[in-house]
């Protein structure tokens, strides 16, 4: 290493460029609006930041550290119907609201992670499952706290926030904006991370990073509850929007459509599920207002795309761009007037 140069030295240049994105891609989420003014579109792109931040947080468990969970979308529901009934108190502000809601799903995960993170692949998996529907189970029959069935009835207040009236549609879509695009830098920067690269090395061979003196335990607990609270915040996004929160959010299909989301978008690139959630979100919108069979046309879309392409969509565009960028990385073929430089240099740096 260079003098003067440090390894945080070494992550301020990435640090950098995923500020400069998130910034970027929050202007353009801002501006969209301001664009189209239509509210569907801003209604499509609130119900995109709930569901593209349970899609990144999964990711986490399953793309970067190889564990498949069944039941993710109990810490969103966690999170939206903890901060639901905060609100309903009209006693804490949306900030202590969101912190406790995030919080209090993060120690739930805390508790059901240190049991799952034990065990290994469908083990795991369908614990998680399990997890989730008795979640689900004690929402729909604690009726006199969650509603039930009915879900949380009586609606989530929004008190101004910095000055901020948040019943105002196109305020409420801007911070709901922020929130995301804080979300989703924060899991770039865990990913990328050394934390991040050591839950890659327990993807990638757990025997060997144990035997290297990684708690493979700990770390995988540490992400598990991190992923958690991600989640938790699409959920609260969620709830905040449509002023509710349901026992959908809880069941198993809600798990598996961010699954699909996964599939669909890719796991090789950082935000392949948001790719991933846009073309489910699209799907299940279209699809819904055309025909009576949207199941149908979704299974065949999945089937297509996890057949054919084996991959998802944003893992196909990257192999295809990197595959572009080969031969121009080779250089000149062997044997060319170039590939052999003439004269006194033609030595320089070689090891004979």
């Amino acid at each position: 290493m260079r003098p003067g140069l440090s390894p945080a030295g070494l992550r301020r240049p990435g640090l950098a460029r995923d500020v400069a994105i998130a910034l970027t891609g929050l202007a353009l989420l801002l501006a969209l609006p301001m664009a189209f003014p239509a509210p569907a579109l801003r209604d499509f792109l609130i119900y995109f930041f709930a569901y593209g931040l349970l899609a990144m947080s999964l990711n986490l468990l399953v793309g970067l550290t190889g564990l498949v969970s069944f039941g993710h979308a109990a810490y969103f529901a966690t999170g939206a119907y903890v901060f639901g009934l905060l609100m309903q108190t009209g006693r804490v502000s949306i900030p202590v609201g969101v912190l406790a809601a995030v919080g209090g799903t993060a120690l739930v995960a805390l508790v059901i992670g240190a049991i799952c993170v034990r065990l290994k692949e469908i083990y795991f998996s369908f614990i998680t499952l399990a997890f989730q529907m008795f979640i689900h189970s004690v929402i729909v029959t604690w009726v006199s706290l969650t509603g039930g069935d009915q879900g949380l009835r009586g609606g989530i207040p929004r008190p101004p926030v910095l000055g901020l009236d948040l019943n105002d549609a196109r305020t409420l879509y801007g911070a709901c904006a922020v929130v995301f695009v804080l979300c989703i830098l924060a899991m770039r920067q865990v990913s990328q991370s050394p934390f991040g690269y050591t839950l890659r090395m327990i993807r990638d061979n757990p025997a060997r990073a144990n035997f290297l003196g990684v708690d493979v335990t700990a770390m995988k607990l540490g992400i598990f509850v991190f992923a958690a609270a991600m989640a938790s915040v699409g959920g609260l996004i969620l709830a905040l929007f449509v002023s509710g929160a349901y026992p959908e959010f809880a069941f198993w299909t809600t798990s598996g459509e961010a699954i699909f989301m996964i599939m669909l978008g890719g796991i090789k690139i950082f935000l392949g599920p948001l790719v991933g959630t846009l073309l489910l979100q699209t799907l299940n919108h279209f699809v819904t207002i055309y025909t009576e069979h949207h199941g149908l046309v979704l299974g065949t879309v999945i089937l297509v795309i996890v057949l054919g392409l084996r991959r998802g969509l944003a893992d196909v565009l990257f192999d295809w761009l990197q595959a572009r960028r080969a031969p121009r990385a080779a250089g000149p073929a062997p044997g060319s007037l170039e590939a052999e430089p003439i004269g006194d240099g033609a030595l320089k740096g070689r090891t004979v």
